[in-house]
C-alpha cells in the first residue's frame, strides 16, 4: 500500500473578505477527510469557508497545540500510513512557522511520508518583505521575556546583533502598545524599526521608520495582530 501525504495549508491571516484561497486548496479540503488543527473552532471555520459543501461530522480531527500530549502526536500520521492524505492548517499563516506544526513535519519524514507544503501567507516573511530591512540576513525570536529587565536586555541585545541581521520578533496583541513603549526607550534613536500589523487585512499597516521619528508618531496595534522588525546603523 502506497502512502498518503501530508499536506501543509496555510490560513489567511485574519477575517479578511477579500483574501482568496488558491484554487488547488479548494480541491484538496474538497477531497481531503483527515485534518490536523491548531484548535478545532478555527480549523472547522477554515473548512467552512473553503469548502461549505462538505460535511462537518465526517472530519477526522486531530489537534495539535502547545496542550496536545507528546505520545498522542505519534498516532497523528497513522492515516496516512494507511495510505491517505491529511492536511495539516494552523489557526492563521502557514505551518511549521512559528507554530508547533515543525513536528508533525519531522515526524512524516522519518516514516518516509511526502510532506507537500502549500503557498500562503506567512506575517513574518510579509513584513519582512515590506520593510525594507536586510532580507539576506534575518532571525525570528519569537516573543521577548515578560520580565521587565531581562525584555530590556533582550532587546539591548537584538539591536546590537542588527547591525547585520534584522532582527524579527512579536507580542501578544493585547499587549502591543506597552511593548511598543519599552521599545522607543530602550532602542537607540537612529535605530530603525518596523511595524507590520494586520498584514493582508483592509486595516494593514507597514511602518518603517528611526525610533527618534516613532516617538513623536500616534499609533495604536492594541489588540492587533503585529510584527516587530529592528535594524540597527
Amino acid at each position: 500500500m502506497s502512502l498518503g501525504k501530508l499536506y501543509l495549508v496555510p490560513n489567511k491571516l485574519g477575517e479578511s473578505k477579500t483574501y482568496n484561497f488558491p484554487e488547488h486548496q479548494y480541491t484538496l479540503i474538497k477531497n481531503t477527510k483527515y485534518f490536523i488543527f491548531e484548535n478545532e473552532k478555527p480549523g472547522r471555520a477554515f473548512i467552512k469557508e473553503i469548502s461549505p459543501e462538505k460535511n462537518q461530522s465526517e472530519l477526522n480531527i486531530s489537534v495539535l497545540n502547545k496542550h496536545t500530549i507528546e505520545k498522542e502526536i505519534k498516532n497523528f500520521l497513522n492515516p496516512c500510513l494507511s495510505g491517505n492524505d491529511i492536511a495539516l492548517i494552523s489557526d492563521a499563516g502557514c505551518p511549521g512557522i512559528a507554530d508547533p506544526g515543525s513536528e508533525i513535519v519531522r515526524l512524516a519524514h522519518e516514516n518516509k511520508i511526502k510532506v507537500i507544503p502549500l503557498v500562503g501567507p506567512s506575517s513574518i516573511l510579509l513584513a519582512l518583505m515590506g520593510s525594507g530591512m536586510n532580507g539576506q540576513n534575518f532571525k525570528f525570536n519569537g516573543y521577548l521575556p515578560i520580565e521587565k529587565n531581562e525584555r530590556k536586555k533582550k532587546i539591548k541585545i537584538l539591536e546590537n546583533k542588527s547591525l547585520i541581521t534584522t532582527q524579527i520578533f512579536m507580542e501578544t496583541p493585547y499587549r502591543n502598545n506597552k511593548f511598543l513603549s519599552t521599545l522607543l526607550v530602550t532602542l537607540r534613536p537612529e535605530t530603525k524599526l518596523c511595524i507590520a500589523c494586520d498584514l493582508t487585512l483592509s486595516s494593514e499597516y507597514i511602518k518603517t521608520k528611526e525610533v527618534k521619528i516613532w516617538k513623536s508618531t500616534k499609533v495604536d496595534i492594541h489588540k492587533r495582530p503585529t510584527i516587530f522588525l529592528i535594524q540597527s546603523n
